[in-house]
């Protein structure tokens, strides 16, 4: 049974199957070390009569609690290499573009008009309130305009920092429909725990419905 938010992205299940291994490993590391740490206290405490005994080491230990933990981490590298360039390298095509721009305390949030581009007249801008359809490739613009923040979508398990001076894309696609939080996952100042918004994923009527009632009427 899992711990986390509930997955409603294309591309959680990878990451949670990353993550769990990663959690097993360090886990059974931990449990182990700490079960030999206890062990050595009770048979080598010290008792009256007896002398301590210098030790060199094992070089043979030693040698296989460097290489076991090495051929770990590389081998938790190659595996993350397709997910990580699937979601950081390879975006797929947008069916939905916005543009976020953090700053304290809020998103600002940017649709394109019907013209397709950022920055002119017929865009929408809402705060906080991020709304896509359901079922298709939403593509964010990163921006920030004071300090860094960090866009993070739990259940899409999507985190990534926005950093000034910088425009960086990051992508999801939702497979569920539902209201689920849009908080900043860095210190920005005195105001950060207050910085949240939330992201509304909608069916294709909904969303059309919405667009409908929001976009300014010409």
């Amino acid at each position: 049974m899992s711990w986390l938010p509930e997955d409603v992205s294309t591309f959680g299940g990878e990451i949670d199957r990353l993550f769990y291994i990663i959690y097993y490993i360090t886990g059974a590391a931990f449990i182990l070390v700490t079960v030999l740490m206890v062990l050595f206290l009770v048979l080598y405490r010290h008792r009256e009569g007896r002398r301590a005994t210098y030790t060199h080491g094992n070089t043979a230990l030693e040698i296989t609690w460097t290489v076991i933990p090495a051929i770990v981490f590389v081998s938790l590298s190659f595996m993350s290499v397709s997910t990580w360039g699937k979601i950081k390298a390879h975006a797929p095509p947008a069916d939905v573009q916005v543009q976020v721009t953090a700053k304290q305390f809020n998103w600002e949030i940017v649709y394109p008009g019907p013209d397709g581009k950022f920055g002119t007249e017929d865009d929408l801008q809402v705060d906080n309130d991020l709304h896509v359809p359901v079922n298709k490739v939403v593509h964010v613009i990163l921006k920030a305009r004071d300090v860094i923040h960090s866009f993070f979508l739990p259940n899409l398990r999507l985190k990534q920092d926005a950093v000034p001076g910088r425009d960086i894309l990051v992508w999801f696609e939702a497979v569920k429909p539902g209201k689920y939080e849009l908080p900043c996952a860095e210190l920005c100042g005195f105001g950060h725990s207050g910085m949240r918004g939330w992201l509304y994923v909608h069916s294709p009527e909904e969303y059309a419905k919405w667009v409908q009632e929001t976009w300014p009427q010409k």
